[in-house]
């Protein structure tokens, strides 16, 4: 009679897998926060968390005063948009694939990317009083997601002896 050692981890819930579909849910956050980009220009214009009194007037006060620089505005968040979409679909896609392979470099580009993305686009909302919760709550528990499963990938490589 044969007999076979059970493992009692279950693979799905393995701190690699984890830690990549944490890093991949902060790839779908990042996704989400561009389409609620997309859908707020087209309804609403002004960013989520950012008020009329903020910025000095209203999205139709804007149109009417200077539509040139509303359509430039506009634009610049449909870019903006797309940039963030195509970001977290990279994450999601190195966190669920690469990071499960155990790829060591797979598990600092998803990270990297958007750090340096929201290292660039961060410090200019202080000076200019955009740095309401509203705004930016989104992004920083984006971020912490990210750190998170940043962590325990990073963690679970170090225990598996991953190169």
């Amino acid at each position: 009679m044969t007999t076979h050692a059970r493992s009692t981890t279950n693979p799905a819930i393995a701190p690699i897998n984890l830690g990549a579909s944490i890093v991949a849910l902060a790839g779908v956050g990042l996704s989400a926060y561009g389409i609620m980009f997309l859908i707020r220009n087209f309804n609403g214009f002004i960013e989520l968390g950012i008020t009329p009194e903020l910025i000095g007037t209203t999205a139709e006060g804007l149109q009417r005063a200077n539509p040139q620089l509303y359509h430039y505005i506009s634009h610049l968040q449909v870019a903006l948009a797309g940039f963030m979409i195509g970001l977290g679909l990279a994450v999601i896609a190195l966190g669920w694939f690469g990071i499960r392979a155990r790829l060591r470099w797979a598990l600092w580009v998803p990270f990297l990317a958007p750090v340096v993305a929201v290292g660039v686009a961060l410090p200019l909302h202080y000076p200019y009083g955009f740095d309401t919760i509203g705004h930016l709550g989104l992004i920083y528990i984006d971020a912490f997601t990210l750190l998170v499963g940043t962590v325990l990938s990073y963690n679970a490589l170090l225990s598996s002896g991953a190169k």
